[in-house]
């Protein structure tokens, strides 16, 4: 390929785990998430400073981010928060590098996400926004429903500009378009990537696509050729969206991310023999998820 060949994948251990029921014991989110430290990814999206009752997986957060081995990686620590009051929990740990707010283009999705309208949801990342300039972090905003609206709101690649552009005008420079309930396409991912990339100069737009196990190649195919160069995934699509009709629809997996970037000759940066070992790691992990 012509243009840069380098992708950046993000690994979510924590999209995976959070809506799991029996609780991963702590040391073990410890060994996993240390064996993907090791792996080469960008960034680790490893954990969530948000309310215990909201998603009781990742209440260890706190003990989880003190027992990171950090000292041989270059992978950077992303946390998600909900508001003000996570964000400034994650500000403490000089460790974390990015907080990620997830931000949903559906009035009713952000209030059932977050009890909050979209304003009231959009001064939440204003004021984040400053705790993480104030902090030397980088703010990370999810754009969810980025790809449809299951609701009968008004949805269009002009309303995700207009946000994008709230976003940016905040100080925003990484804005992830989320495929919340699986209904993207080849034609809406080129369609987004392609208006959005050109028009935001310096701003890293990033795909957290989900999928089923006979889509995910036409998916990340439309968003690299469309320019996007930033792809979550996670180990074997652990994870996904729980409003999702077809319980096929999960994250899309890393190793076909990985497979796509060996086809096409493009540069990961990861580590085969350490993604073969977390690989196992994760199938330690979530033994629940799969049936054993």
């Amino acid at each position: 390929m012509a243009q840069e060949s380098r992708m950046q994948i993000v690994e979510c251990p924590r999209d995976a785990m959070q809506g799991i029921h029996p609780f991963i014991p702590t040391q073990r989110k410890i060994d996993y998430i240390n064996s993907l430290l090791k792996v080469g990814f960008d960034t680790i999206d490893f954990g969530s400073f948000v309310s215990e009752k909201a998603i009781p997986q990742l209440r260890d957060t706190r003990e989880v981010v003190e027992k990171l081995e950090l000292d041989q990686t270059d992978s950077r620590l992303l946390s998600i928060v909900a508001n003000v009051r996570g964000a400034e929990a994650a500000c403490e740990y000089d460790v974390i590098d990015d907080l990620g707010f997830p931000f949903s283009l559906s009035e009713t999705f952000q209030q059932r996400n977050t009890n909050r309208s979209m304003m009231e949801a959009f001064d939440v990342v204003k004021a984040i926004s400053e705790l993480t300039h104030k902090h030397d972090k980088r703010l990370v905003v999810y754009l969810s429903m980025g790809f449809g609206n299951p609701y009968d709101e008004p949805w269009s690649v002009e309303i995700v500009e207009e946000w994008a552009e709230k976003m940016v005008s905040k100080g925003v420079k990484v804005l992830s378009l989320s495929d919340t309930i699986g209904t993207s396409n080849p034609d809406s991912i080129d369609y987004l990537f392609s208006n959005l990339i050109p028009r935001f100069d310096g701003v890293l737009f990033g795909a957290h696509l989900h999928t089923t196990p006979s889509t995910w190649f036409e998916k990340v195919d439309a968003a690299w050729r469309a320019g996007c160069r930033r792809f979550d995934g996670a180990i074997k699509g652990f994870g996904g969206c729980p409003m999702a009709a077809d319980d096929l629809v999960g994250n899309m997996p890393t190793e076909k991310l990985l497979n796509y970037a060996a086809q096409n000759q493009i540069r990961t940066g990861v580590n085969g023999l350490a993604f073969e070992s977390s690989y196992n790691e994760a199938l330690k992990t979530f033994p629940t998820a799969i049936g054993i």
